[in-house]
């Protein structure tokens, strides 16, 4: 029994996983859907977006963004894909090299990220922000950088 107890969670223990992750479930589509109301950027595209607005020159290579906002190749490469539909990124080729390609934030882009960042910054403040303490607030570093930590160390980072 004492080794079963140590290899499953706890009744108490998975009550508090469920709770964390429908809440923040809960948080993060509530996000999404405001931001896509009130920009009609997705969260996808903002991640896109936000990653670009901080590199030098407002390009990065597909690799990089990917590994900056911790998604797949092939995922990143949908999503840019729509965005430069839509005139948000383009693709150039490497202004370092001529291997490969860099994405690009264009003008368009860089405005649709300014315009989303205000109601987008507020909504954080008040779905996130505003209900906890600093007691709180500082707790929720702690765990995250436990929970950060913990799944790299897992993968070996």
């Amino acid at each position: 029994m004492t080794e079963r107890r140590k290899a499953f969670p706890t009744s108490e223990e998975l009550r508090i996983w469920r709770d964390f992750i429908e809440t923040t479930e809960a948080l993060r589509a509530e996000l999404a859907s405001r931001l896509q109301a009130e920009s009609s950027l997705s969260p996808g595209d903002y991640v896109v977006l936000l990653a670009l607005s901080e590199a030098e020159g407002r390009r990065l290579r597909p690799s990089e963004l990917a590994a900056r906002i911790g998604w797949e190749r092939s995922r990143l490469s949908h999503q840019v894909r729509r965005m430069e539909r839509r005139g948000l990124v383009r693709r150039e080729e490497c202004a370092v090299d001529s291997r490969g390609a860099e994405v690009v934030l264009t003008d368009e882009g860089a405005a649709a990220f300014a315009n989303a960042s205000r109601p987008h910054l507020r909504a954080i403040r008040e779905l996130f922000v505003h209900p906890l303490s600093e007691d709180d607030l500082a707790a929720t570093e702690r765990i995250t950088s436990a929970l950060r930590n913990g799944l790299m160390a897992g993968r070996g980072a």
